[in-house]
């Protein structure tokens, strides 16, 4: 067990210290954490500083951010880590495995049971008009992403240049959400490292602790520090547990396979997904739509909808692209029972990477605090994403406000222009309404949705759509 103890020079504990924490005590508010994480990525984190830092007092601030600053850093989803993060630290890897793996498990029987529905009766009426109104909700709750991590992450010309530069590269010339990813991060990280202001992490996150003693304080360091042998061997158990299915699946059912590509796919989004759920959306989709073929653009829009409406990391959706891609093209299997087990792959090759990063990484996490070069690749990473999402924003509303697009090249560019006449008025109408209520009421993200599912079953029972 990973337990924590005063750095050398420390003060003695205040009486007020908490009590240790059991790993049985521990499992109740892991449940409430994960029955809890509506909202995608901002609304989780803080549904965990809430409930851990400022109820429990589990963590300090200063290192709930530390944390979150590393999880940032990492390819996947950044809650989903933060909050292995945390129970490795409370409990070691017994820990990690209970706070990560609660913090996906409601999202996964909601998504499955969503998916069964959707494949059986997404075509009833009512289903139907839930899904269309849910599509024009997600427009307004993914601009919404792009303004709030665009004001965070575009401090200056450069950083706005890289976010233009970005999105350019992924909506006019076709460029591969990885190369941007990796030539941004290289950008950051020599800009970093020669100093440049630019590239400079900032400032504002120096918190104090008030109200009492925590249990992990700003000044607890790991009594144990993993040594290169025991980095070593989580690095190889770990690698087994998730490649090691991929690699049978290779050999058993062969490369075109359809649970093959399933494996291979998913496994090279979570080595490249950095800067949240939105930016690898936007790589998922391309793939699954334009390059394999699993699904149309809005059945993407139907599984966002999906993963924005239950508990558990936005990137759940992935489980719902797998299970199509499966129920599709079932083989011997019948198309429910394929499907079930091509979500279920999709999940556990999306995941498994997760916990390989934080249980190889923290022990070593304290090596990148400050880390100049590493800070700037982060921040340059985090500059394209928001181009990376605003050509998300733009590819989804194109092919929910319009029937019919047209695609027009000259020379290397490509663009998707809309047929102006195959707009749906209906669609438009509740997209703007959403956008309406997101922007100038500042409206909940669940009441938004909501009232568009609702709004889209109506209109679907009037025969409208």
């Amino acid at each position: 067990m990973t337990t924590l103890e005063p750095a050398a020079g420390a003060a003695a504990p205040d009486l007020d210290q908490p009590r240790p924490v059991t790993l049985a005590e521990a499992l109740p508010v892991w449940l409430r954490v994960a029955a809890l994480s509506f909202g995608g990525p901002a609304g989780q984190i803080a549904v965990m500083h809430r409930v851990l830092v400022e109820e429990k007092r589990w963590i300090s601030e200063n290192r709930f951010l530390h944390a979150l600053n590393f999880c940032t850093l990492l390819p996947g989803p950044e809650a989903q880590q933060l909050a292995t993060y945390v129970g490795w630290l409370m409990h070691g890897p017994r820990g990690g495995l209970l706070a990560g793996g609660l913090f996906v498990l409601p999202g996964l029987v909601a998504i499955m049971a969503l998916s069964w529905i959707y494949v059986l009766y997404g075509q009833a009426g009512p289903v139907a008009g839930l899904f269309f109104g849910l599509k024009a909700a997600v427009l307004a709750i993914v601009l919404e992403a792009v303004q709030r991590i665009g004001r965070r992450a575009l401090r200056g010309r450069v950083m706005t240049g890289l976010a233009a530069a970005a999105f350019a590269g992924i909506f006019f010339l076709d460029v591969p959400f990885p190369l941007i990813v990796v030539a941004a991060g290289v950008i950051g990280f020599l800009g970093g490292r020669a100093g440049h202001p630019a590239f400079r992490p900032g400032g504002g996150h120096a918190a104090k602790s008030e109200g009492g003693a925590y249990l992990f304080g700003d000044d607890a360091l790991p009594r144990e520090r993993a040594t290169w042998g025991e980095t070593l061997a989580t690095l190889a158990v770990w690698s087994a547990i998730w490649l090691v299915p991929v690699a049978a699946l290779l050999l058993m059912l062969g490369p075109d396979h359809v649970f093959s590509r399933i494996a291979v796919f998913f496994s090279k989004m979570a080595l490249v997904t950095f800067g949240g759920a939105y930016a690898a959306l936007a790589y998922v989709a391309q793939a699954a739509v334009e390059q394999y073929g699993w699904m149309h653009p809005g059945e993407m829009l139907d599984g966002l909808g999906m993963a924005e409406t239950t508990p558990g990391p936005l990137i759940m959706v992935t489980q719902f692209v797998g299970f199509l891609a499966a129920f599709r093209a079932p083989g011997a299997l019948s198309p429910l029972a394929a499907g079930t087990l091509g979500g279920l792959l999709t999940t556990w090759v999306t995941f498994a990477p997760c916990f390989l990063w934080i249980f190889v990484g923290a022990p070593f996490v304290e090596r990148l605090r400050g880390h100049p070069a590493l800070a700037g690749a982060l921040s340059a990473i985090t500059a394209a994403v928001v181009g990376v999402i605003l050509n998300l924003a733009v590819w989804f509303s194109l092919h929910t406000l319009f029937r019919e697009l047209r695609l027009v090249a000259v020379g290397p560019l490509k663009l998707d222009v809309p047929v102006l006449s195959s707009v749906d008025p209906y669609a438009l109408a509740l997209a703007l309404a959403a956008i309406v209520a997101v922007f100038r009421f500042r409206a909940g993200m669940i009441p938004v949705l909501g009232t568009c599912a609702a709004a889209g079953m109506g209109l679907r029972l009037a025969g409208l759509i």
